[in-house]
């Protein structure tokens, strides 16, 4: 059943967990809509306002010379969990647009990463609200990878 005032992107991911492998169904159609993001074939784990978890397996597609996971692979995933993280807290009237992505590489990425990250709509926003959201990528070890500082520009639909 849906909550009062749920979120749309919240809404649809609700609806497909009640189906076998509904995360796998929901990222198949996140890549599809976003397809650039769809190109590292990221798997959405977990979705609710305010919270996105996000994971890639290491395969050769994402890989780079050094035999790691690639830079770029890497802050695709963390901007699709901030933008999650964003657009699952959001209203429908107000609408997000990505400004700017900033990386920290801490270690070489290698195996699973998980790209966690978590958003509090601000209390007063304006046509140009900017927030800073931070996804950290995890390895399987536990071990922070990298981290992404995604700027998001908010502000209501006209």
């Amino acid at each position: 059943m849906q909550a009062s005032g749920e979120n749309s992107l919240v809404k649809w991911w609700n609806k497909l967990q009640s189906f076998p492998a509904g995360d796998r169904l929901f990222s198949f159609a996140l890549g599809r809509i976003v397809p650039y993001s769809g190109s590292i074939s990221a798997r959405v784990e977990a979705l609710s306002p305010g919270h996105a978890r996000v994971s890639i397996k290491d395969r050769r597609k994402v890989r780079n010379h050094l035999k790691s996971i690639h830079a770029i692979a890497l802050i695709n995933l963390g901007e699709i969990a901030s933008g999650l993280a964003v657009l699952s807290t959001i209203p429908v009237t107000m609408r997000g647009i990505l400004l700017g992505l900033e990386a920290e590489y801490v270690k070489k990425a290698r195996g699973k990463l998980t790209a966690t990250a978590m958003f509090k709509l601000p209390s007063e926003i304006n046509d140009n609200s900017t927030v800073i959201v931070t996804a950290e990528l995890i390895n399987e070890a536990g071990e922070l990878v990298t981290r992404v500082h995604a700027t998001w520009l908010l502000g209501y639909k006209k």
